[in-house]
């Protein structure tokens, strides 16, 4: 990688500035690429932006950038697209700041910012010399999440068409998945999430390998099938929605589950569900999504015995485990710490968290109890 550093000016820059959502992002007279396919989208905020406008009419240091010379000397910005952004659409007037757009700045004023001088750093390479360079230098500022940087390395026709789907704000994906999906679009999450989920649907956990395996192919609308159907089968198996549907591994239970025979009496199903939702002995109500199919009360948290309760029945006890004293095994007295609070009668039997139904077991037994 060849590095030598320059001095442009902002309104070098800005000269031939062109934002366009589907055909790409120019500046610099048309030479410079502001998108290229590697670059994440804009996902500074309202401050993070201000405060580059800011850092320039103050005339302080802005971070040095980073531009990739590729063919008739052109330019793809490999570092800085948020600060070039920043100070782009402020000299477009598509912001303020301090209630001032920059037409309604002094001709002082606009002159500093037209007139700063930006550090850039032209770098010449390979394709992989670039891409591990964007990886090295992008450390700095907002730091790039992993779907980020695997979106660089494995940059290719399937990765811009997934894009397409599942990063913009306001995408589709957004659009039909928002009250099931935590993140943000912009940052890659419904992107990762999607791949992660149809890669597990297809046997291949290793979900950098699934993006490698596709990298080249013309376009993601597999994955964004996949994506749909699972979206599909939340809504028509599930008659209401509620937030603790937000955030489950949805395409993981879609996976194990959407074949399941349970799924014919819905009504059922969804009855369980409200019934459980009532139930004060779980505590993760989110688990009752998994629950409702496989039975594990894993999935549920139920509420355990406090410690004054597990105090209370030591006491009532004497310390003696009342299995050991049944079975007249030699050793049936424990100390408190050797023993474990037990349900008489199972959760899953109606039984209750309360000192009427709880007992102290010594450790063996307890566990034996459990996994019957």
């Amino acid at each position: 990688m060849r590095i030598v550093q320059k001095k442009i000016k902002v309104k070098e820059v800005f000269d031939g500035y062109v934002n366009n959502d589907e055909e790409g992002i120019v500046a610099y007279k048309g030479k410079l690429n502001v998108r290229p396919p590697y670059q994440r989208e804009f996902v500074y905020n309202d401050k993070q932006r201000n405060e580059v406008i800011n850092t320039i009419c103050a005339n302080y240091p802005l971070n040095v950038m980073y531009w990739c010379k590729t063919d008739n000397n052109r330019f793809e910005l490999l570092d800085g697209q948020q600060r070039t952004l920043s100070f782009c659409m402020y000299l477009n007037n598509d912001f303020s700041v301090n209630n001032k757009f920059f037409d309604n700045l002094t001709n002082t004023e606009k002159n500093t910012i037209l007139n700063y001088e930006l550090t850039i750093y032209i770098c010449e390479g390979n394709d992989l010399e670039k891409l591990s360079w964007f990886k090295i230098i992008n450390i700095a500022g907002e730091e790039l999440t992993h779907q980020e940087l695997l979106n660089a390395i494995y940059s290719g026709p399937w990765i811009l068409d997934a894009k397409k789907y599942f990063s913009k704000n306001g995408c589709a994906a957004y659009q039909i998945g928002s009250k099931y999906l935590n993140g943000t679009p912009i940052r890659q999450d419904y992107l990762e999430k999607a791949i992660k989920w149809i890669s597990n649907f297809e046997g291949n956990d290793d979900y950098e390998n699934y993006i490698a395996i596709h990298q080249h192919q013309s376009n993601a609308n597999k994955l964004w099938k996949y994506f749909t159907d699972v979206i599909d089968w939340i809504g028509s198996t599930f008659t209401e929605y509620r937030s603790e549907m937000k955030g489950l591994e949805w395409g993981l239970i879609y996976n194990k589950y959407h074949n399941n025979p349970n799924l014919a009496k819905k009504e059922e199903l969804n009855k369980k569900i409200d019934d459980l939702m009532e139930d004060e002995e779980i505590q993760n109500k989110k688990g009752i999504y998994e629950y409702v199919f496989d039975n594990d009360e894993k999935h549920l948290n139920l509420r355990s015995f406090s410690s004054r309760d597990k105090r209370i029945m030591y006491e009532r006890q004497k310390g003696i485990c009342p299995i050991c004293h049944s079975k007249k095994l030699e050793k049936e007295h424990w100390d408190l710490e050797e023993m474990e609070a037990d349900h008489i009668i199972p959760w899953s039997q109606g039984g209750k968290t309360n000192l009427e139904n709880g007992q102290m077991l010594c450790r063996r037994h307890n566990r034996e109890k459990s996994n019957h």
